[in-house]
């Protein structure tokens, strides 16, 4: 049984409903899944975890959250090299340039994404909920 980590960060829901959707469709895979927010996972637990799903929304000019979820990721990216993830988040405007910047990030320190990342606009809808499923069923 694969050990699946889901950490988010989510200012209005948006994002935490698709981080238990994602939790939702590893469970159903077979993994075994715990979710961290943002502030409650850090470098030191990535060993522990066979695969993660990081979420995080789209903020200001398309970036990721500056205070909590971006130190935790950039402590995290160290650990990066040859660790299955999987990307999601949501955003309310522009066109997803910052899933593009967070992928190649992570591509750059060596990370195997297991899917495409999924991303949706404001609340997840069907679709939306249904690719965080299948996001976390690839990672299990």
């Amino acid at each position: 049984m694969s050990k699946i980590a889901v950490v988010y960060w989510s200012g209005t829901g948006n994002t935490e409903a698709m981080a238990a959707s994602v939790a939702e469709g590893a469970k159903n895979a077979g993994a075994e899944v715990s979710l961290f927010p943002a502030p409650e996972f850090s470098a030191s637990q990535m060993d522990a975890f066979d695969a993660i799903a990081f979420g995080c929304p789209s903020m200001g000019v398309e970036q990721l959250e500056e205070s909590e979820f971006e130190p935790m990721f950039i402590d995290c990216e160290q650990k990066l090299s040859g660790k299955k993830i999987a990307l999601f988040g949501s955003y309310g405007w522009g066109d997803g340039e910052w899933m593009r910047t967070w992928e190649e990030t992570c591509r750059s320190d060596g990370a195997v994404l297991a899917c495409e990342s999924v991303i949706c606009q404001e609340a997840p809808d069907d679709e939306a909920d249904a690719a965080c499923r299948a996001l976390g069923a690839a990672l299990a």
